[in-house]
């Protein structure tokens, strides 16, 4: 776990949970602009990603679920109000886990969670992911997929900690976290919420996404629509622009909360 902070009074804690496949570094413009925007951040590569990589995905999903609670504990220790901001994968184990945390926090920003797929492995892979003997599937996402932002392109395209081979088993369990949190009953916690789409996602169904939070017991949400964007907003051209959005969420929030922004 990593910690950046501002050099200014702090004004809120943002824990931030990435996406499948890739790593904290690929967040560095983003963490940056907390920074400068007067917020601590804590975050790290999820289990099996990043540093941790081992070339396939087969850790459990609950050991990422630990990471998140072991994030949050260290925020807590600022004492200021803390924002969890979750992309892909990461918005969606939010989704699932929020009920379920003890650590009380001011608001949730979720981006392009993984509620419904529309970027999925091959037929032949799908297959395999139904039998029980291991195997692997590569779910082939690529970086043209994610963000139209080429500066970003040139920098990730030949990452290597950016891994999309996964175990069936892997697979199997993001396939009912999905389900999971699409067919709940039971509404997230009521704290402000920001959500947002790409209107162009090539990854997820945004369509879903917009039903689940119409279906959620809130009394105060944001749901954004960002028109031509792919898939990853905060590396999209128009990222500056969905940053001061996202601002504008936690300090509105902070006011609300009676704190001086």
């Amino acid at each position: 776990m990593w910690k950046w902070e501002t050099e200014e009074k702090p004004k809120a804690v943002v824990v931030i949970v990435h996406s499948a496949y890739e790593h904290h570094r690929r967040y560095a413009w983003l963490i940056e602009k907390l920074r400068s925007s007067n917020c601590h951040i804590v975050m790290g590569d999820l289990p099996g990603h990043g540093e941790q990589r081992k070339g396939i995905h087969d850790e459990a999903f609950d050991e990422y679920k630990e990471y998140i609670k072991q994030a949050l504990e260290v925020a807590v220790t600022y004492g200021l109000p803390i924002f969890i901001l979750g992309h892909g994968l990461g918005a969606t184990i939010l989704m699932k886990v929020m009920k379920k945390l003890q650590i009380e926090y001011a608001g949730v920003i979720l981006t392009s969670p993984w509620l419904q797929l529309k970027k999925l492995p091959s037929k032949w892979a799908n297959a395999l992911a139904k039998i029980s003997v291991p195997q692997k599937i590569n779910h082939g996402i690529q970086f043209k997929d994610i963000t139209r932002n080429y500066e970003v392109y040139q920098q990730f395209q030949d990452d290597i900690a950016f891994q999309t081979i996964v175990t069936n088993t892997w697979y199997k369990e993001l396939q009912m976290l999905m389900k999971s949190v699409t067919q709940s009953s039971e509404s997230i916690p009521n704290v402000p919420v920001l959500l947002m789409t790409g209107e162009r996602d090539k990854i997820t169904d945004i369509k879903t996404t917009a039903l689940w939070i119409k279906k959620q017991e809130l009394s105060e949400y944001q749901f954004k629509e960002w028109k031509s964007c792919l898939h990853d907003l905060y590396q999209e051209p128009e990222r500056e622009e969905i940053f001061a959005y996202s601002d504008a969420f936690i300090n509105n929030v902070l006011r609300s909360i009676g704190y001086i922004v």
